[in-house]
């Protein structure tokens, strides 16, 4: 089902925090974060200022997310698209996970969160890398929150890769076509070993998923917000999962 919103929270007034039950937390939550730069633009100020805000709303949902007992928090930070975007832009956002983890990790290690990161690694700058590779090592016995990072991340990419490598068991005489289950390809995903999102998030008013997460999205709630990113506040979430669980999800079926 799919729910566009435009929200009652508007930055100058504060609303009461929406009643949730206990008993129907979504498991996994992801997040499309959209509009830095078009919040940015409203204020007027350059748009890596609105990626700076963005950051900040980052940690205030990976807090409330723990809060509510939300297992798995997968942010879509970078996609394989956003290369055509200026470089000076780029750049800048190459350095914000080096800047968040060095600011935050500690107190992610605190609260008992383990980093994650999905994507290609490959084209990535190496401070980037390092970053995220010293966050995941360093919370990787960590059993609480799962904050995974969507990174040089793009679905078709990820299926598509997927596809070549399983084609190569084939070839290899190591599998045989019919073996080829959903569950043998879903264990084969970038996301392999973490369930299905059971929300979708999108800010800023789009209505697409922009080939995010496609294969593991296929019976997740999605819930879009007129909301910029950097906006983006605990009763934000709060709302989505109120919503959430007003939903019968019956993928397919009856109820």
């Amino acid at each position: 089902m799919i729910k566009r919103v435009r929200s009652w929270w508007n930055g100058e007034q504060k609303q009461q925090t929406p009643a949730i039950s206990k008993d129907n937390i979504p498991q996994h939550v992801a997040v499309i974060m959209d509009g830095n730069g078009r919040w940015a633009k409203r204020i007027g100020m350059p748009r890596i200022v609105g990626h700076q805000n963005g950051m900040k709303a980052v940690k205030r949902t990976a807090i409330a997310a723990d809060e509510l007992g939300i297992k798995y928090l997968t942010l879509f930070a970078f996609s394989t698209e956003n290369w055509s975007r200026p470089k000076d832009e780029v750049d800048f956002l190459m350095r914000l996970p080096q800047e968040f983890l060095a600011i935050e990790l500690d107190e992610l290690i605190e609260k008992n969160v383990q980093v994650r990161m999905m994507g290609n690694k490959e084209h990535l700058p190496s401070h980037t890398v390092d970053a995220l590779t010293e966050a995941t090592r360093r919370t990787e016995n960590n059993t609480g929150l799962v904050l995974n990072f969507a990174l040089n991340y793009g679905s078709r990419l990820e299926i598509t890769e997927c596809m070549q490598a399983l084609g190569r068991e084939i070839e290899e005489g190591k599998l045989k076509p019919g073996d080829i289950t959903p569950e043998l390809i879903e264990n084969s995903l970038l996301s392999s070993g973490m369930p299905d999102p059971d929300l979708l998030i999108r800010t800023s008013g789009e209505l697409r998923l922009s080939n995010f997460m496609l294969w593991q999205l296929a019976y997740s709630e999605l819930w879009f917000t007129d909301i910029y990113w950097p906006e983006f506040k605990k009763e934000h979430l709060y709302e989505a999962v109120v919503e959430y669980q007003r939903r019968s999800r019956r993928y397919g079926g009856l109820k």
